[in-house]
């Protein structure tokens, strides 16, 4: 495991800590190998900021970019005992063909003192598009549980504007305003022009395909939350990915057990809803789903990745001073994980007939 370390003036440790809330970067300098970079560090995240172990969000200074990025997140990855379920989330969209960041597991000292294995994330901005080969675009995050394609709030308040819940990464407001288009369409348009226009904006089946890694790791806030839109500026349709998935096969983001039947084989949000309405996007996401039950959703697929990631983090679970886990709860957490693909691909195989 590769050796990250922070060298950070004390004077500004004290201001990150003053308020753990503010996003204010501080300088500080990235040590990789032999390699020094000049950077600014700031905490990220939201529930995690609580902890003891905190997570970052890196940008890079001098040089601007390093391996192509100019920002880095390093993830606590705190609150799951296995600190891997972001990592094999996101491997897993990749595997089935949906753009998803990048991710390893790094060993983090901070002024010389082991802070523990941390998840270093690629940003999904410009830069990560360009690594890629892509067409460039716009990238819209949604940055919290209003981002859920409705003209009302989870609540069912109606919204102050359309586009709550999102932030602009790359582009300009123009593009937010074309994603309150898409919002209007979703919630006004009547039946046929929706079916008509929709493919006009969207990338219907790289859509399903998405749903269908969200519904497959269970993601409970991975349909209003926990994503980003690109815009394709070839095919100029929408496109979606993932972010934050450590609530995950069988876990809450606290944690916590979830049953392997918690989330529906629809997910839920207001897009989905109205796609679905359609017995050729039913088709299109039956099909879609089927085929990610037999060929990336299964033990035989999983478990050697499962097996092999944890064996990467074995020998330097002793090294972390925020968790508390030897190399026998290690195990039983993999077979936790192992018994939830089995499950959960059972449970939604038992439902593809629902969609019809």
């Amino acid at each position: 495991m590769q050796k990250y370390e922070l060298f950070i003036n004390p004077k500004w440790l004290k201001k990150l800590e003053k308020d753990i809330w503010v996003d204010d970067h501080v300088p500080a300098v990235l040590k990789i190998d032999e390699n020094h970079y000049a950077i600014e560090l700031s905490y990220r995240g939201n529930v995690i900021r609580k902890k003891k172990k905190k997570s970052y969000h890196i940008i890079f200074q001098k040089p601007f970019t390093v391996n192509g990025a100019h920002e880095i997140h390093l993830n606590a990855e705190f609150n799951d005992i296995s600190l891997c379920r972001n990592k094999l989330s996101l491997d897993f969209f990749d595997q089935i063909g949906i753009i998803s960041p990048h991710s390893k597991h790094i060993l983090l000292f901070i002024n010389r003192f082991c802070k523990g294995i941390y998840l270093e994330l690629e940003s999904f901005d410009q830069y990560l598009l360009q690594k890629r080969n892509l067409p460039k675009g716009p990238i819209i995050y949604a940055t919290n549980y209003f981002a859920n394609f409705s003209l009302l709030t989870p609540e069912n308040d109606l919204k102050s504007s359309l586009d709550e819940g999102y932030t602009i990464k790359n582009g300009d407001k123009n593009d937010l305003a074309s994603l309150e288009n898409l919002i209007v369409m979703i919630n006004s348009f009547n039946n046929d022009e929706f079916e008509k226009e929709i493919l006009n904006v969207l990338d219907v089946e790289q859509y399903f395909t998405w749903l269908s890694g969200v519904v497959c790791t269970q993601n409970f806030d991975g349909f209003i939350h926990n994503y980003a839109l690109y815009q394709n500026s070839e095919t100029n349709l929408y496109e979606i990915t993932p972010w934050d998935y450590d609530g995950t096969w069988g876990r809450d983001l606290y944690g916590r057990k979830l049953e392997h039947d918690y989330i529906p084989i629809t997910g839920y949000n207001t897009l989905t809803g109205r796609l679905l309405h359609f017995s050729k996007f039913k088709k299109l996401y039956k099909s879609t789903l089927s085929e990610i039950l037999e060929q990336n959703f299964t033990i035989e697929t999983q478990e050697p990745i499962i097996e092999e990631l944890f064996q990467t983090l074995l020998p330097y679970i002793s090294l972390d001073p925020f968790i508390n886990l030897d190399p026998v709860g290690l195990k039983k957490e993999q077979s936790y994980m192992v018994e939830f693909i089995n499950k959960r691909n059972s449970y939604l195989k038992q439902n593809l007939d629902t969609l019809i």
